[in-house]
């Protein structure tokens, strides 16, 4: 290769560079902390400063509705030390690009945020789940409440999504009917599984499904519940028994339960966005949302 092709071939891939860094760069990334008040299970409350990851495009208009993010809750206590910080990069990012103020906090008893652990909720055979949940639906609200000072947000658009723990936290937070909230997302959601010691059998799933139910009685948002034949965390048939309980008592709700996915399906939101990326946006744009894409 001659000197000159050499400079044009550095000049070209230069220039993919840099449109490939301009393509990303629209994305914001902030951080910041929350200070959240909760009760335990034991009824103990607990202040506490939390961290918040925020993701915003700045070539989408504003103020942008906002969707919070909420994470998982390993089985084992180092698990759940060892998490660092939650951002969920990928989805965040798609959600932004689509128009949307994302928050992803890492909750207390958590990865960077530290703490108590706030959302234990007993041993396997004496679950007492819905402290738990309500503790987690609490730093949502807090985390909303910080959202909705922010001069780009709208604060009558909001949308919850959580994964596993933090999908049945997106449940728990449409129990509260709070204003502004729009929708909530359920991915894999339920408590009280492991895979390594029970696949496919929770802890106390009829505590969960009362749990459910007693959500249902008072949650009048549209719901989604997303999960997997082969969730080895609570198995096929555990989840749409929950739900049946929570639309019987009165949810609104939509089930999808998806073919196995991978060796376990519970990971599906983070591993296989491809499958539910058409079914999320179907159903936020039953809601009334306008979503497209930004363009680099």
């Amino acid at each position: 290769m001659t000197a000159a092709r050499t400079s044009r071939f550095i000049a070209v891939l230069l220039a993919g560079a840099c449109l490939a860094h301009a393509a990303w760069a629209k994305v914001v990334e902030e951080q910041r902390d929350v200070e959240v008040s909760v009760v335990d299970a034991y009824n103990k409350p607990v202040t506490h400063t939390i961290k918040l990851t925020i993701f915003h495009d700045d070539k989408t208009p504003a103020p942008r509705p906002v969707i919070v993010i909420n994470h998982g809750r390993a089985a084992e206590a180092a698990e759940r030390a060892a998490m660092g910080r939650a951002r969920f990069s990928d989805t965040s990012k798609w959600f932004a690009g689509m128009g949307f103020a994302v928050a992803v906090p890492t909750r207390i008893g958590y990865g960077v945020t530290g703490g108590d652990d706030v959302e234990e909720t007993g041993t396997c055979t004496t679950r007492n789940y819905p402290p738990g949940y309500l503790a987690a639906a609490a730093q949502t609200l807090a985390v909303l409440r910080v959202m909705h000072e922010r001069d780009d947000t709208l604060k009558d658009r909001d949308v919850v999504l959580g994964q596993s723990f933090g999908g049945a936290t997106a449940i728990a937070v449409s129990s509260l009917s709070p204003p502004g909230i729009v929708a909530a997302i359920n991915f894999a959601g339920g408590g009280g599984g492991n895979p390594k010691t029970q696949p496919q059998r929770p802890c106390s799933p009829v505590q969960l499904e009362r749990m459910f139910s007693q959500f249902g009685k008072t949650s009048r948002m549209p719901t989604l519940w997303v999960y997997t034949e082969n969730d080895m965390y609570f198995g096929p048939r555990y989840p749409r028994e929950w739900f049946e309980a929570f639309q019987k008592a009165g949810g609104v709700g939509e089930f999808v339960q998806f073919p196995p996915h991978g060796e376990d399906g519970h990971g599906l939101f983070a591993k296989h966005p491809a499958t539910w990326r058409p079914l999320v946006l179907e159903f936020l744009r039953k809601q009334g949302f306008d979503l497209e894409p930004t363009k680099p």
